[in-house]
């Protein structure tokens, strides 16, 4: 505003509206000016112009910045982080029950956070975790068995056999048992076939049947030596069973037949033998004392009727026939 007594400067904001008004009032010696927060320009009003309306003013946010809106875009990123925030801990009571786990007494739960792993297993009882920062995997320490697949195999004396076993293992130590090796079970499995092959390939076919006690000893110990890295424990080995062709059957049959005939008649000798001995000396005790022959006869007969009544004997001498033969030869 230009004027003859005084001379005064108005600045204004500027602002992107199409809007172009002013609204000021000019005193001697002092200017006050309001101003539109859309768009203002310097004018120049009479100092009489009282009569004039003032148009109403819009308010402008303390948080709003004239020179490029730069204050304004970090409030903005400040609310949203809180909103942010607030969300999450919102969500806590909700994702509580994704965040615990309950681990039974013979279970354990080998924990990573990160992808590295946090300490020694887990439980049991309940346990926590962190949703996208922790993950657990459960084992289970119980005694499990293992069903060896049937091995067809050559014996020391090229007799092919198949033979199949049972292996009973436990879990001690969890977090090798997670990190040494994938899937233990199948290892497991997959080391006791071959460790099974070797034994039984190294002994021959009688061995195998008859001491199974030392090959059973022999394949726990091997089983156990391999696994106990990888936290596993062999507790026993057992060969279940052992297949041999029908050929070989039906020859073991018949030598165990052989075998049996063989004992029977050595037995049987053997009787003999004592038998005769014992006679001899029962012989020789009746030469001693005759009537030792009589009682002898007496319980003959006593048997004998005891069994047959209708039988009748005569007890004739020994020394009588002889006798009675000679007699025979000279009526003829």
């Amino acid at each position: 505003v230009v004027g003859r007594s005084s001379r005064a400067k108005i600045s204004a904001r500027v602002w992107p509206s199409s809007r172009r008004t002013t609204d000021a009032r000019i005193t001697r010696g002092n200017v006050s000016h309001l101003t539109n927060p859309e768009y203002s320009v310097m004018s120049s009003v009479p100092l009489n112009d009282e009569k004039k309306a003032p148009r109403p003013q819009t308010e402008t946010s303390p948080y709003e910045d004239v020179s490029g809106g730069e204050e304004g875009c970090l409030i903005k990123c400040l609310r949203c982080f809180m909103i942010t925030i607030a969300t999450i801990i919102a969500m806590i009571p909700i994702s509580w029950f994704w965040c615990i786990t309950i681990l039974r007494e013979y279970e354990r739960a080998v924990h990573f956070r990160l992808g590295k792993i946090n300490g020694a297993a887990k439980g049991p009882g309940i346990f926590f975790f962190l949703p996208f920062v922790d993950e657990y995997k459960k084992v289970d320490l119980r005694i499990k068995s293992l069903d060896v697949p049937p091995q067809e195999m050559i014996t020391k004396d090229s007799v092919t056999t198949t033979v199949n076993a049972v292996v009973f293992i436990r879990v001690t130590n969890p977090n090798l048992v997670v990190l040494q090796v994938d899937d233990y079970m199948k290892a497991t499995s997959l080391l006791a076939q071959t460790t099974l092959r070797s034994v039984v390939g190294n002994c021959e076919l009688d061995e195998l049947l008859s001491s199974r006690d030392k090959i059973n000893s022999q394949l726990m110990e091997i089983i156990d030596k391999a696994t106990d890295p990888w936290g596993v424990k062999v507790f026993a080995t057992e060969v279940s069973d052992v297949k041999l062709p029908l050929s070989m059957q039906r020859a073991m049959a018949s030598q165990a037949e052989s075998e049996r005939t063989r004992r029977a008649k050595v037995i049987s000798a053997e009787g003999e033998v004592q038998a005769s001995k014992l006679l001899q000396a029962a012989a020789k005790t009746l030469q001693e004392d005759p009537l030792s022959i009589q009682l002898r006869y007496l319980q003959t007969l006593a048997q004998v009727s005891a069994e047959k009544n209708s039988t009748i004997i005569f007890p004739v001498p020994v020394d009588m026939m002889p006798a009675m033969g000679k007699r025979g030869n000279v009526a003829k």
